[in-house]
């Protein structure tokens, strides 16, 4: 009862504070699979997507001040999908994967924005991990490595020196926290996302692979904020 009161609030168009208070309460709720049985409704999740921005088409990120709602929302429907099978169904109903590479394309364009691109990262990897078919739609529909592998770039800060080869910097300083987490998320996404692609038939699939083998080399060479930290993306 509680988790739909707190749902029921944040259907309306309530003030931001509101929002992030609401759903802070809604995310340690979430890590209960008891709790979730009775909110893990097609209605309840679409209240999560509105506020994480992943069902616009407007510009999700023009508004800075609704940054908190939307990283608190993603951060739900992670839990909320880690603990539910029915969330997991229902994503693929709602198409989620699909609002997620298109929230984590806007993100490209952006500073400040780190949190978002995480937990957008995190949710893909989670969906990646435990459905096969979202994990399929991915790959095939959405061209997930892509678009994944463009999250791990940016998240590095690559620069080129010639087509397949990162430019080399010792001097560079370590990656932040949220550029390292970010790193973590997109690499974790893009294991499950090329688990089964052993047979690479296209030119392009050749080009994209050859590509992102050149940023994982350079990820080698990169330093986290922390040694456990530089260990965990290695």
């Amino acid at each position: 009862k509680l988790c739909e009161g707190i749902l029921n609030i944040l259907e309306k168009d309530t003030k931001t504070s509101c929002q992030v208070s609401c759903l802070e309460a809604l995310r340690i709720l979430s890590r209960d699979k008891k709790v979730l049985v009775p909110v893990t409704t097609k209605r309840n999740m679409q209240i999560l997507m509105r506020l994480a921005k992943l069902d616009t088409v407007e510009n999700p990120l023009e508004r800075v001040s609704e940054f908190p709602v939307i990283v608190e929302a993603l951060k739900c429907l992670c839990n909320i999908i880690f603990n539910s099978a029915v969330a997991q169904k229902l994503s693929l109903e709602l198409n989620l994967a699909a609002m997620l590479c298109n929230l984590l394309e806007k993100c490209k364009d952006h500073q400040l924005v780190n949190d978002i691109k995480c937990f957008d990262l995190r949710l893909l990897f989670l969906l990646s991990l435990l459905h096969t078919d979202i994990r399929s739609q991915l790959r095939q529909e959405l061209q997930g490595v892509q678009v994944l592998t463009q999250a791990l770039e940016s998240s590095l800060s690559v620069r080129w020196t010639e087509e397949y080869k990162a430019a080399e910097d010792r001097d560079r300083p370590p990656l932040s926290l949220q550029e390292t987490d970010c790193a973590i998320e997109a690499l974790k996404a893009l294991f499950n996302v090329t688990l089964d692609s052993w047979n690479v038939h296209s030119k392009n699939e050749s080009h994209q692979f050859r590509y992102m083998a050149a940023i994982l080399r350079h990820c080698l060479l990169t330093t986290g904020p922390t040694e456990d930290k530089t260990e965990e993306l290695h």
